[in-house]
Formats: structure tokens, C-alpha cells, sequence
């Protein structure tokens, strides 16, 4: 099996060079730590697991729910966030900061007695690489490693965001997206040997369409007219009631699809609001969301991480809306005002302001077009993966 290697103080900015693994080397034993909290965590480590078997057929990969190892009264604990993001939004922002600038996002002492499960299974694992992909999961990892003196290697995957209880000196490798965000680990003290600046890893299907015509006739849209794609969150306040009132106030031609998901609810709430409009669609789950994205000419969505890379990756500009304080309007920020691929809809009447402007504007269109290009990442996966990899070599 073919791998990488690189004189280890150079770190991954240098010239890597092919070698042969040993036919003897054993198959690398890697756990992946996820959490149900959106979608985000859960996709990436199904990503890189893909990822990870195409390099290494033969690792042992296991991917787990990580608070389903945890103590009950912990779990309940970690998810409460919840609550506060969806009803007291302003109590929230001041919980995220701390944990955002602080040393920790919980109590250690909470974390060592919730976590106890995780370890002993941890231990019992024995793996060589652990995979976290959310801040919280990281720390776990990051206490048992530091009073177990574990010798796995740790690797944190943070998204397009990584708060500042990220930067550990037992996680050995992070998986970041270039300038910004990388950055945000630099400030923290983390040495650029331990950042891999590859990109958010997504599913490599998401990639812009030569033929989008001929795409968008398979998919049963009208060729030449504007496409919209509106995804809703989880947790957001915004109602479908108050988005589809804001497409009905733009005076352009469009056509609109709507992304229901399992939510049957949701769907029937759609069906009855956009009764009378038309060129609508109203899907259930799919499994060609790339394609979808492809077709589309504007996406208008939360700001989950997955959803923002995929669509960089697909060349689609975005509308952000509906975002809690937290992660969530720091990738606001860097979609309207760092790479400049959208615009953040900061209320409800911003919807329908900034589809007009854009479908009026076909040069301001093209332009947040083009400039998803600079942030597409398609190798993120592969190349992190690769990085990963390193570690067992």
C-alpha cells in the first residue's frame, strides 16, 4: 500500500515523497468520534471514513456516537444547548463566547466523571488514530490521552470554525480550511506543522455541472429560468410561513425548490403556503442533493458547515439566514465579508431584498460565482485522509 512520508519537523507545507508501506505493516486502527448535534459532525466522519478505506482497505475504522458512550445525565447536559440557542438566543451568545475564548467549553471535572464509559471503551478499542470532529469530543479525547498517556494520535477536524479549547498540545494534527480559519488555530499558539490547510472535507460528488440545462431537464426544472434552492435548519427561529411570504413579494421570474427532508410536517406546511406559485418543487429526503445544488443558481440556507462547503464546492453562491449566535454567524461572516460568495440575511425582509438584487444582477451573480472558486476545496477529503494517514506511517 502506497503512503507518504516526510522528514517530521518540516511539516506539511514541504515536497512529500511516495514510499511502500511494509507488506507486514498491520492495518491502522482508527475511531471516529461524531455526535448528533445537526448534521455537520456526522457527515464529516462518514466522509472521511470513506476517505480513509479508499487509501486503507484494510484499516479497522469504527465510527461512533460518541455521548451514546457517555453517562445518561451527561448526555442530557451536553445537549441542553439547545434550549438556550432556540429561546433565549441572548443567554446563548454569552454561554458560546466563553466557551469560544475560554480554556474549556465545560468543566473538566464534568467531563472526566460524564466521559468515564467513553474511555474504558477508548482503552478497550486500543486504537491508533482518534478522529474528533467536534470541539466538545475533542476534549474528551484530549483528557483521556493527557491522564492516560495514551499513545494514540489525536486529530481534530473543527469544521470551517475551531474555538480556542481546540488548541491542545496532545492533538497532533488539525484538518483545516486555508487563510481564515487556519488562522483562527495559528492566534491560538497551534504551529503550522500541525495544521493540514486542505479544505473541509465533503463528499467529492459535489462539483459544479458543465451541462446545467441538460442537468436541470433531468431533474424536471425549466432550463433558462432562475433556479432557487432553500434548505431549512434544525434549530432555526425563521418559519416557512415567513420565507415563502419573502418569494412571494420577488417581482423576477424563478423557480423555487424547497427541501423538505424527512419533515412531513414541514411538507405540508409548504404544499399549503405556495399553493398558487409557480415552478415550485417540494422534495422529501434525496440522495442527489449535488445534483440539486448544481442546478441551482442560489442556495438559501442555514449556515451549517457541510451545507456552505458543499455548495463552494458545487460554484453555487449563498443566502445565509436564520443563524444562531455561535459558529453559525461567524460562517456568516466569512461568506458575506471574507470570501465574499453571499450575502447573510439578517431578518426576514433581507430574503426577498437580496433575491431581487441578485436576479437582477446577473454580473453581482456571476461574480459571488467566480469567487466560490477560491474557496472550493474537491481533494479536502482525500488529502486529509492522506494526512491521517502520516500519522500511522
Amino acid at each position: 500500500m502506497d503512503s507518504l512520508a516526510v522528514a517530521p519537523a518540516r511539516g506539511f507545507g514541504v515536497i512529500l515523497c511516495a514510499v511502500k508501506m511494509p507488506s507486514n505493516a498491520q492495518p491502522p486502527r482508527i475511531l471516529i468520534l461524531a455526535v448528533h448535534h445537526g448534521s455537520t459532525h456526522i457527515q464529516i466522519a462518514r466522509v472521511m471514513e470513506k476517505a480513509l478505506r479508499q487509501q486503507r482497505p484494510n484499516a479497522h475504522i469504527e465510527i461512533i456516537d460518541t455521548l451514546a458512550h457517555c453517562r445518561r445525565l451527561f448526555r442530557t447536559y451536553y445537549n441542553s444547548f439547545e434550549l438556550p440557542m432556540k429561546y433565549w438566543p441572548g443567554l446563548w451568545e454569552r454561554i458560546e463566547t466563553r466557551q469560544y475564548r475560554g480554556e474549556s467549553t465545560s468543566p473538566l471535572w464534568l467531563f472526566r466523571w460524564g466521559a468515564q464509559p467513553l474511555f474504558r471503551f477508548i482503552d478497550t478499542f486500543a486504537p491508533d488514530i482518534v478522529v474528533a470532529t467536534e470541539v466538545g469530543l475533542c476534549e474528551m479525547a484530549i483528557m483521556h490521552k493527557r491522564e492516560t498517556k495514551a499513545a494514540y494520535s489525536l486529530v481534530g477536524i473543527g469544521a470551517l470554525d475551531f474555538e480556542r479549547p481546540w488548541a491542545q498540545p496532545e492533538v497532533e494534527l488539525f484538518i483545516s480550511s486555508p487563510g481564515e480559519v487556519a488562522a483562527q488555530l495559528k492566534s491560538a499558539g497551534v504551529a503550522q506543522d500541525r495544521i493540514a490547510e486542505c479544505g473541509m472535507p465533503v463528499d467529492p460528488v459535489f462539483a459544479p455541472c458543465a451541462d446545467k440545462p441538460t442537468l436541470r431537464a433531468r431533474l424536471g426544472l425549466e432550463r433558462e429560468e432562475p433556479v432557487l434552492l432553500i434548505n431549512f435548519g434544525g434549530s432555526g427561529k425563521m418559519k416557512p410561513h415567513q420565507v415563502v411570504s419573502q418569494l412571494r413579494r420577488v417581482q423576477q421570474p424563478f423557480q423555487v425548490v424547497f427541501v423538505a427532508r424527512r419533515d412531513e410536517k414541514l411538507r405540508a406546511e409548504l404544499l399549503r403556503l405556495t399553493a398558487g406559485m409557480p415552478h415550485v418543487h417540494i422534495l422529501r429526503w434525496v440522495d442527489n442533493m449535488q445534483e440539486w445544488m448544481a442546478a441551482a443558481d442560489v442556495l438559501v440556507s442555514r449556515a451549517g458547515s457541510c451545507t456552505v462547503a458543499e455548495a463552494l464546492n458545487c460554484g453555487l453562491p449563498i443566502l445565509v439566514f436564520d443563524a444562531p449566535p455561535g459558529s453559525e454567524r461567524r460562517v456568516c461572516e466569512l461568506v458575506e465579508k471574507q470570501w465574499q460568495t453571499g450575502y447573510w440575511a439578517k431578518s426576514a425582509d433581507d430574503i426577498a431584498f437580496r433575491i431581487s438584487r441578485l436576479l437582477t444582477g446577473p454580473q453581482e451573480l456571476s461574480r459571488l460565482r467566480q469567487n466560490t472558486a477560491g474557496h472550493a476545496f474537491p481533494r479536502a477529503a482525500h488529502d486529509a485522509a492522506e494526512a491521517i494517514l502520516k500519522l500511522c506511517a
